[in-house]
């Protein structure tokens, strides 16, 4: 499971023009699901994420996480995280897992976080065509992969 956390002041996802979700400041999570992730995967992560240091304190440093600022989550499904460009030009999505796998691996992601948090998650719709606006802050941008659990 892999996921790329954007730091913003705000982000929104529409689909056909329909706002679906929307944040301000806080974090938007962009979350692959691998073929073989388990529920392991998907609480080390989403506790990660709940938990990762990368808001400001007084002093500049950072030192707070989401939850100790009250920012908001905006959640969005995105298989081509798990894309290969080892061979020729065009992306191979042989390593993202099936809807059927994915699925439910995306949702428990979704609860084990929300759980973790004082306010509700925003989020995209699984296997939508969507249109993810955000500004970025700071630029603060991770990529943190179960498997390797960093």
């Amino acid at each position: 499971m892999r996921v790329i956390i954007q730091r913003v002041s705000q982000a929104c996802v529409t689909i056909e023009d329909r706002v679906v979700g929307k944040i301000g400041a806080g974090l938007c999570v962009l979350v692959g699901i691998e073929i073989g992730d388990t529920s392991d995967d998907v609480i080390w992560l989403a506790t990660k994420v709940a938990q990762l240091r990368i808001f400001c304190d007084d002093e500049g440093k950072m030192s707070k996480s989401v939850q100790e600022t009250g920012g908001e989550i905006l959640v969005i499904s995105q298989f081509t995280l798990h894309a290969s460009t080892k061979k020729g030009n065009r992306p191979s999505f042989l390593r993202a897992a099936r809807p059927e796998e994915a699925v439910p691996l995306y949702e428990h992601f979704l609860v084990v976080l929300e759980s973790s948090l004082s306010t509700p998650l925003a989020r995209g719709v699984f296997g939508a065509d969507m249109n993810v606006t955000l500004v970025n802050n700071g630029p603060v941008t991770l990529v943190i992969d179960s498997r390797q659990r960093e």
